[in-house]
Order: structure tokens, then sequence, then C-alpha cells
């Protein structure tokens, strides 16, 4: 392979041995991605403050997968790439009690900082900028990318659907990070992980997902992104 091929943003690595830990993977979302990670292939662990309640949500999955639960500190510790799915209110003091767990290891930041009222769901300010770089100035010694932002739980956990029609826009500032998020994205069916730009740039991204709330609720749909001419 010449180096010009090494450089395609198309060449990504081989990610299938990865071990995937899910801080917050009780909740919709984190269940719905340990489910098609784990459908993958992937050894995953679900996090949770309590590894009982982390062990029902992995037994909840039924379907004979490689997923077991933990408290949160193991769950981080044990796996290669940790994705923080939490409660945007518990974020800044989740990551700050893991910081040794997570040294060293690519932190994929998938909360949206949003606020609801009669007229629907708005971005929250968030003094850092976005979650992202909140976690990444928690964690200043691991490798923090956005990612996963507008993904459905719902579509994540229904068994009848086969793939996801989407792609997933990934952000930030360690190449080899981003490029191992994006891989993790195309080892779901149907769907994939495109480069998004700096981390400086998730601020957008996830506000964005308050404009997805409310296609979905005027259309009664599940709608993702995808991106065109890449």
């Amino acid at each position: 392979m010449t180096e010009q091929q090494r450089n395609t943003p198309y060449d990504l690595p081989d990610v299938s041995g990865l071990t995937i830990g899910i801080l917050g993977g009780t909740g919709d979302q984190g269940k719905g991605l340990a489910r098609r990670f784990a459908l993958a292939g992937h050894q995953v662990i679900i996090g949770s403050r309590k590894a009982e309640r982390a062990q029902q949500a992995a037994d909840d999955l039924d379907e004979g997968l490689p997923v077991r639960g933990a408290e949160n500190p193991r769950a981080a510790s044990e796996a290669d790439v940790v994705i923080v799915a939490v409660p945007w209110e518990g974020h800044k003091a989740l990551l700050e009690s893991l910081r040794s767990e997570l040294a060293g290891k690519v932190v994929v930041d998938c909360v949206n900082p949003l606020g609801f009222d009669k007229r629907g769901a708005f971005p929250l300010p968030v003094e850092e900028g976005s979650a992202a770089e909140q976690a990444a100035a928690v964690l200043s010694e691991s490798r923090v990318v956005a990612a996963f932002h507008h993904v459905s739980a719902v579509l994540l956990l229904d068994r009848e659907v086969g793939e996801m029609d989407l792609d997933v826009l990934v952000l930030g500032d360690d190449r080899e990070a981003t490029d191992t998020v994006q891989a993790l994205a195309a080892r779901i069916p149907g769907m994939r992980g495109v480069y998004g730009g700096r981390l400086r740039n998730a601020h957008q991204i996830e506000a964005f997902t308050a404009n997805l709330i409310s296609m979905n609720r005027r259309y009664k749909a599940h709608a993702g992104i995808r991106i065109t001419d890449v």
C-alpha cells in the first residue's frame, strides 16, 4: 500500500476485535447501541452506577448477545473504546469520577445538551462550547470524539429493523481516534461514519438533535441524516 493510499479518508482500521463500554447503557440509546454492536460481534459492557441495574439492562436484550453489565468504573477500565450516553445533567460529574479509568482511551461522547418546553426541544448553552468539549476538558488524558448523536434509540432497539439507514457524523482532533470511530459506525449494517470536523464544531451537531426531534414529532418518524457526494 502506498503512502497516498494510507492517507485516503476511506482507509479505516480493523476494529472488529474491540470491546466497547457504554456508560449510561441502561438508557434506550445506550442499550440500543449495545445491542447493535453486539450483533456486529463486539464484546459489550453496559455501565451503570449499580452493577445489578447494568446486568438487568444486558439481560433485557435477551438475544444471546455478548453483552454484560458492570459498575461504571469497571466498564470504563475493561473496555477498549468507551461511549458516553448518560443524561446531560450527570455528564460532567460522571466523567470527573472516571478520569483515571478513561485515561489513554478513545472516549466517544454522544450526549446532547437539550431542554424541553411547550414549544419543543432546544439546545442548552454549555460553558465549554459543547458536551464533547466539556468531556475533552475533563478527560485531558483521553482521546475524545463526538459521534452517534442522531441515532434513533427506537430503531436501534427494534428487532424488525435489520439496517440503520443513516450517516454518523464523527468529530475530533485526533485522526487515529476519529478513524476508529468511523470504522466502528460502519460495523453496524446500513450505518456509515463520516468525518465532520474538529471537536470545536461539535456544538452544532449536538444542537441539531433538537431539529431532528421536531421533524420526528411533526412527521411521526425516526429521522436520521445522510451526507451526499462523499
